[in-house]
């Protein structure tokens, strides 16, 4: 943490539900990336950046002692729009990692130190320039850790809605629902959002 940076107060459960809602990306932009072809497309996109949101989904273990295989999904956003790569086909896996492994290109998100060491586990690749925005606040002068309600409610002065239905559903489906399409991109648009308005791209 700065010593120099001011103490800055993270806006509380209530005063975040007084907010208007960030508006989020619709299903129009966001891609659904399962066959090799799609992840192919999605690359050629997604390296023309200096920077994604980053986010992924584990299927939610319910036993004690159960351990999760995921990663099953992993999302990438552009501040126009989002991928969500299902990483049940060797191919999307290969290029998922390809894309996380990539040098010069920051991966923003909240809470990426489990997703991280699950990459390691499954993809068999340590990502490349991981950026844990809460740091940043941290940097900053909040004091309280800062997840993507938090900061959106801070720079944006928005309510970013999730869905607890979503989070804990079935991400290793084969077939994704509208309801996970939608929570998984945003989380990663809503990284990349942070990002940008943290004046990080200059």
């Amino acid at each position: 943490m700065n010593p120099h940076a001011p103490h800055q107060a993270t806006p509380d459960k209530e005063a975040i539900a007084l907010l208007p809602p960030f508006e989020r990306l619709g299903l129009d932009r966001i891609t659904l990336v399962s066959t090799p072809l799609q992840a192919e497309h999605a690359r050629e996109q997604l390296m023309q950046c200096r920077a994604w949101g980053f986010d992924t989904e584990s299927k939610p273990t319910f036993k004690v002692g159960e351990s999760s295989d995921g990663p099953h999904v992993l999302q990438l956003s552009t501040p126009q729009r989002a991928w969500v790569f299902q990483l049940h086909d060797p191919s999307c896996r290969a290029i998922a990692a390809q894309l996380l492994a990539a040098p010069g290109i920051v991966k923003a998100g909240f809470g990426l130190g489990d997703d991280r060491k699950r990459i390691v586990h499954k993809l068999g690749i340590e990502p490349q320039g991981i950026l844990e925005l809460n740091n940043v606040f941290h940097q900053r002068g909040y004091r309280k850790d800062m997840g993507v309600k938090g900061a959106v409610a801070v720079l944006f002065h928005q309510r970013f809605i999730k869905s607890k239905k979503a989070a804990t559903s079935n991400w290793a489906n084969a077939r994704l629902s509208e309801a996970q399409l939608v929570y998984a991109a945003n989380d990663a648009y809503a990284a990349i959002r942070v990002w940008a308005a943290l004046g990080l791209d200059h």
